[in-house]
């Protein structure tokens, strides 16, 4: 299971014409769930996401996480950050869980994020989205629930 996350001054995702999910500073969460993924992946990434010291304290440094400044969380399911391109020019998706287990841990991944107290707004899973963000640094980072085997 991989989450990107991107530090965001603001961000919304839009449906049809219609904002689903928005979100003040914070983080948009984009989840992308690997076959064979399952709920100690996303716990893990649960706990990742939420303890990640990426907001600057006073001094400047990175030593806050989403918990510490009440951040606000939007969750976006994007398969495609499982995407295979070693070969050829078009991507492939074997990677990627079929929709229903993605789905399944989709929505336990939020259970699990909403239980920290922060507030989490999501996208729409399976449908096309747009999304806004004003990402903040930028800071963009890749988690990966396999890497908690390499350490």
């Amino acid at each position: 299971m991989k989450a990107l996350l991107q530090r965001v001054v603001k961000s919304s995702v839009t449906v049809d014409g219609r904002v689903v999910g928005e979100t003040e500073q914070g983080l948009v969460v984009f989840l992308g769930v690997a076959e064979g993924d399952g709920k100690k992946d996303a716990d893990y990434l649960a706990e990742k996401i939420v303890n990640m010291r990426i907001f600057s304290d006073a001094g400047g440094k990175f030593n806050l996480s989403a918990l510490d400044i009440n951040a606000g969380l939007l969750v976006i399911s994007q398969f495609t950050l499982l995407a295979d391109t070693r070969k050829g020019r078009r991507p492939s998706f074997t990677l990627a869980a079929p929709p229903d287990k993605a789905e399944s841990l989709y929505i336990y991944i939020i259970a699990c994020l909403e239980r920290s107290g922060l507030k989490v707004q999501t996208g729409s899973f399976g449908a096309h989205m747009v999304v806004q963000i004003f990402n903040d640094g930028p800071v963009t980072i890749m988690i990966d629930s396999r890497d908690k085997f390499s350490v």
